[in-house]
């Protein structure tokens, strides 16, 4: 019996990364599809969201202006984009919430600047992203004070809070049996 020579495998030359301005960036955005996330030169294709995640934003946000009524505070979902202008990136946050009047980059009314609150609703593929690049990225913004994760899988949410001394406290909230919760408040000099 002969056997058949299997096909050899064409190896496609590798492309070099591309370096990209802002500017060409925001270029691209503008007639993109897909959402995509700048880091400093490097075009990052983001992830699709899923209804849990979706749902999960949509209740926070729906909720949050009823907690602080009266103050002047406004709420901004994922598709307004954040200009980080000391890491040089763009991301989009999944909710953001800003004191007073947004400040935004030039006259681009769809990038802000200044937000006091961040909410990330985490997912399989961006959980290790949006608890250590993202949140150091985060906490270079001088007015950012509080971040928030949310884990679309489980009862549990993450904390973090900015003091005058740059320290956060990272406070935790996670269900415990009988529909119960617990919340455990610990100091981490690592989140300065």
């Amino acid at each position: 019996m002969q056997t058949q020579a299997k096909p050899a495998i064409e190896k496609k030359p590798q492309t070099e990364k591309r370096h990209y301005t802002p500017e060409e960036y925001l270029a691209l955005e503008e007639s993109a599809i897909d959402k995509s996330e700048y880091h400093d030169g490097e075009i990052v294709p983001m992830t699709g969201g899923t209804a849990n995640h979706n749902k999960i934003a949509l209740n926070f946000c729906r909720k949050f202006p009823l907690t602080v009524n009266g103050q002047d505070y406004e709420t901004f979902i994922n598709d307004v984009r954040l200009w980080i202008p000391l890491t040089r990136r763009y991301v989009y946050p999944d909710i953001m919430v800003i004191q007073g009047e947004p400040q935004y980059q030039g006259s681009n009314k769809t990038i802000v600047t200044n937000p006091l609150v961040i909410v990330e609703v985490l997912s399989n593929s961006t959980k290790d992203y949006d608890r250590g690049g993202k949140f150091l990225a985060y906490r270079s913004i001088p007015e950012f004070r509080e971040y928030i994760l949310i884990d679309q899988y489980s009862y549990h949410i993450e904390q973090f809070t900015k003091n005058s001394n740059g320290i956060a406290t990272a406070r935790v909230v996670k269900s415990w049996g009988g529909g119960g919760f617990r919340e455990f408040v610990y100091t981490d000099e690592r989140y300065r």
